[in-house]
């Protein structure tokens, strides 16, 4: 390796190193913030989405400590703890949702909960673009992998606030564990691939 590709190396591996600590340092604020509103609006889709930043947050470590070292050991082991994650998750959700429902449990507004899913729809966006290209330039499965993860939970934030306006424009309760069903399927999917080493 010439020292140009070494240069080269080292400013990749800083900026997977910023991308993941930005996506941290979201995620422990988006677990407060998504805690209040879930509580107030007693929202069960809010509280997935919670319980989905604790995952992003597990993640975003998982990475940290992947990109310290080296090894095809440590790459299977960083992709395994990911994939446990959102089996985790899944089975969470599906439970919850499914309690929701059979209940009837009606869902209060959440304006801080639409507001806080809209701007972190916009974040993980960026954020999962700059992953999959540092992940790429890097070679790197695990970044690549998370930056996937990433992706879902902007994704699934998406899924959220739809389920969050629909119930506050329309008065469609249903669309708050409905959007957990949502989550329930792409976690699923991705522990799947994951696990399975499709990734």
């Amino acid at each position: 390796m010439t020292t140009s590709d070494d240069t080269a190396t080292k400013a990749l591996l800083r900026r997977g190193f910023a991308l993941e600590y930005a996506t941290l340092g979201w995620n422990v604020i988006g677990i407060v913030v998504l805690a209040v509103a879930a509580v107030s609006a007693r929202s069960v889709a809010l509280a997935g989405f919670g319980l989905d930043s604790l995952i992003e947050i597990g993640a975003s470590t998982v990475v940290i400590w992947e990109l310290s070292g080296s090894g095809e050991g440590r790459q299977r082991r960083a992709l395994r703890l990911i994939g446990i994650g959102f089996a985790l998750l899944a089975l969470y959700l599906l439970m919850q949702s499914t309690i929701v429902l059979a209940a009837g449990f009606h869902p209060e507004h959440s304006p801080l909960g639409i507001l806080w899913t809209a701007v972190t729809a916009a974040v993980m966006f960026v954020l999962a673009t700059g992953k999959a290209r540092t992940g790429a330039a890097l070679n790197n499965p695990v970044l690549t992998t998370e930056g996937r993860v990433t992706l879902i939970d902007g994704l699934l934030a998406a899924a959220v606030l739809l389920g969050l306006v629909l119930n506050t424009a329309l008065g469609w309760w249903w669309a708050d564990p409905a959007a957990g069903y949502v989550l329930v399927y792409y976690a699923l999917r991705e522990a799947k691939e994951i696990l399975s080493g499709e990734h």
